[in-house]
């Protein structure tokens, strides 16, 4: 049997997170009394997230991901070796980000992601 998870990740706030969270210690916490004070104990690195939309955490929760697009990047670099020019290194990097793309790998919701990010680190993400 799977263990149930607190899901505080998918609440709208902290707040309503913490709320989450001390129902699920209040249902749960006979049978399972190591995941709530675990979360507690990390709560100070979850809740920064919380300054995200929903859909950016969504992103950052999903490892999977961008891990496969780690991977896809690797690859591509490794075989590759060395360039002559970083904007020769910069080319392949989006060429292959952008195959990755279209191969359907990629979260569904990425466009709107990086749209928002882009809108939140003003000159950060622009290429």
């Amino acid at each position: 049997m799977r263990r149930p998870a607190p899901e505080p990740t998918q609440a709208p706030s902290a707040g309503e997170a913490a709320r989450r969270l001390n129902d699920f210690e209040e249902k749960w916490a006979g049978k399972y009394p190591s995941i709530a004070p675990a979360w507690r104990r990390a709560w100070a690195e979850v809740t920064p997230f919380y300054a995200f939309s929903a859909a950016i955490r969504k992103i950052i929760y999903t490892t999977n991901a961008v891990e496969s697009l780690n991977r896809v990047l690797r690859k591509t670099l490794k075989t590759k070796g060395s360039f002559p020019t970083e904007e020769a290194a910069t080319k392949l990097i989006f060429l292959a980000i952008r195959n990755f793309e279209r191969g359907g790998r990629a979260v569904r919701e990425w466009v709107a992601v990086r749209n928002q990010l882009a809108t939140m680190l003003a000159g950060r993400l622009d290429a």
